[in-house]
């Protein structure tokens, strides 16, 4: 059964959580009070939340692409901060709509860091914007604000990938963003998140696995995904595990982890194809792929192989000499995707026969 939810309850839950304290405190001066590390007034915190929610909303909903709607949010001086916390409401209400209607695969423009985000990319930034934002405006105001642990983990493994969990979630994030600081962890003072990177072929979509979708896929579930046949298969779940460790261990770079293959034709998910880790000091990195049965022969495993060999060898940080794979060699339907795929037989390796993609043959 799909435990992954659109985000919009999560949206939800952060924004009244914001409301309910910020209810609290609409007598106060914000105008004239800095928000806690920002250039900011609360006043113009509080407004920047309710503009982000409205513009993410309207991205969205409107599925743009290619740059952010020419969109501005204003409020006279003399509107109260009850009606500004009500906008705040009220934009939230509509992003967390936004997000609920719009399908799974869909994708509107964000540019970090690939230029499109998911329904629930969306739902997570706007979560971040809520809660972190709410804590520049409490802090500002000398109040206590605490969200839901549970509502930090869900922003922390849809768009950030790159942060170590920690025991405490909330404490993660506000070090992920420069708001805090976390034993044993350097002081961040650049930060980004990161939506999850599409690479489109002819027929598929391959749709790199966020640390939420991978630990679904590990403990069986399908991963928000719906499934031809059978799948996902098992070598997916061991994959998604192996990311899904690696994003533990705080050395995932989550474009080396796991791609979901999507049929085009009818939003179906086929298989998976993962890298092992992250290429090396050598600039080497290797990948292992599953189809299910009912997709198999029909050049889609050489399809997705190529895509991402091409994507990894073609990539401006120039980091990837190599892509390497290992097939058994009674496999021969695996290694005839590897060669058409562009793949030369480099000897064998301990498991099998060893395959290579390099940067001077494309």
């Amino acid at each position: 059964m799909r435990r992954s939810l659109s985000g919009g309850d999560q949206l939800d839950a952060a924004v009244t959580e914001c409301v309910a304290l910020l209810r609290t405190l609409t007598d106060r001066d914000w105008a004239d009070t800095p928000a806690s590390g920002l250039e900011w007034s609360c006043r113009t915190t509080a407004e920047h939340i309710a503009y982000e929610l409205f513009g993410y909303a309207g991205q969205l909903a409107g599925r743009v692409q290619g740059a952010y709607l020419p969109f501005k949010l204003r409020f006279d001086e003399e509107t109260p901060n009850s009606r500004v916390v009500d906008v705040i409401e009220a934009a939230g209400a509509v992003l967390a709509a936004a997000v609920r209607s719009t399908p799974p695969r869909v994708r509107a423009y964000h540019p970090a860091p690939f230029r499109d985000a998911n329904r629930q990319g969306f739902a997570a930034m706007g979560a971040a914007e809520v809660l972190l934002h709410t804590h520049d405006l409490a802090r500002g105001l000398d109040v206590a604000y605490q969200p839901a642990p549970e509502l930090a983990e869900f922003v922390l493994q849809r768009i950030f990938p790159q942060v170590r969990p920690a025991l405490d979630p909330w404490e993660a994030l506000l070090w992920a963003t420069g708001r805090g600081q976390l034993p044993g962890r350097a002081p961040v003072s650049r930060w980004l998140w990161h939506n999850n990177l599409v690479l489109p072929t002819d027929r598929l979509t391959l749709e790199s696995a966020t640390p939420a979708v991978l630990a679904e896929l590990w403990a069986g579930g399908d991963g928000g995904f719906d499934w031809l046949g059978d799948g996902p298969l098992e070598g997916t779940r061991e994959a998604a595990g192996l990311v899904f460790s690696s994003y533990e261990k705080g050395v995932l770079r989550a474009e080396f982890g796991l791609f979901v293959l999507v049929r085009r034709a009818d939003g179906l998910a086929i298989g998976s194809l993962g890298f092992h880790a992250a290429p090396d000091g050598e600039g080497r990195t290797e990948i292992g792929y599953d189809v299910v049965p009912e997709a198999r022969g029909n050049g889609f495993a050489t399809e997705a192989v190529r895509a991402v060999g091409e994507w990894a060898l073609g990539r401006e940080q120039g980091d990837v000499d190599s892509v390497f794979a290992v097939v058994e060699p009674d496999n021969l339907a695996s290694r005839g995707v590897l060669e058409r795929a562009g793949f030369v037989g480099v000897g064998t390796d301990p498991e099998g026969d060893a395959y290579e993609l390099r940067r001077y043959r494309l």
